[in-house]
């Protein structure tokens, strides 16, 4: 990918509570590599797996870990992201965030983000093939792709339960390209 594509813009990263968000550390690394700025929301499970350090470290930005973290402006922490985003990617996207995105539930930074953003939204699920095959995840994932969101993945291949199938985190590169179309 060129640096032109994401040279300059503002990509905020939403990180979930999955064992793939160690994925997300190279992911905000290559966005950032190409040129974007970028922002990372964690949600509080995310952070049982990797910590908002590293992420900070990575992007050399603050990293939104709290619905009420200091606000620097009259607007709201994610209220003011939400308007700067040029592009939302959610990876890890677990069973819970696809849920919360598809009912409008917006209880954190991340999904109260996600209900006020008007930039393109990118999705990269990564849960058990059970999870994923399941009627109310398959339903919420059709509702957000009704609402336009993108999807990333996600892959096929060894689970963090030993099984084999559908449900890893979609490959850094394959999210990358979503994100380069999304922002054409």
């Amino acid at each position: 990918m060129s640096e032109s594509k994401l040279q300059n813009r503002s990509v905020v990263l939403g990180v979930t509570g999955s064992i793939a968000a160690y994925k997300a550390v190279y992911l905000a690394g290559r966005l950032r590599r190409d040129g974007a700025s970028v922002t990372v929301v964690m949600t509080e499970s995310s952070q049982r797996f990797v910590t908002p350090l590293t992420f900070q470290t990575i992007t050399r930005n603050e990293v939104i870990t709290d619905l009420w973290s200091s606000v620097t402006s009259w607007d709201a922490e994610h209220v003011a992201l939400a308007k700067a985003a040029e592009c939302v990617v959610v990876a890890p996207a677990t069973a819970n965030i696809i849920a919360k995105a598809a009912l409008g539930i917006a209880d954190d930074a991340l999904s109260c983000l996600l209900m006020t953003t008007r930039a393109p939204v990118i999705f990269a699920p990564a849960m058990n093939s059970a999870m994923y095959r399941s009627p109310g995840v398959q339903r919420n994932i059709r509702t957000l792709a009704e609402m336009g969101v993108e999807f990333a993945g996600p892959g096929e291949g060894l689970l963090a339960d030993g099984s084999t199938g559908i449900g890893r985190l979609a490959e850094p590169d394959e999210i990358m390209e979503v994100v380069a179309k999304a922002l054409e």
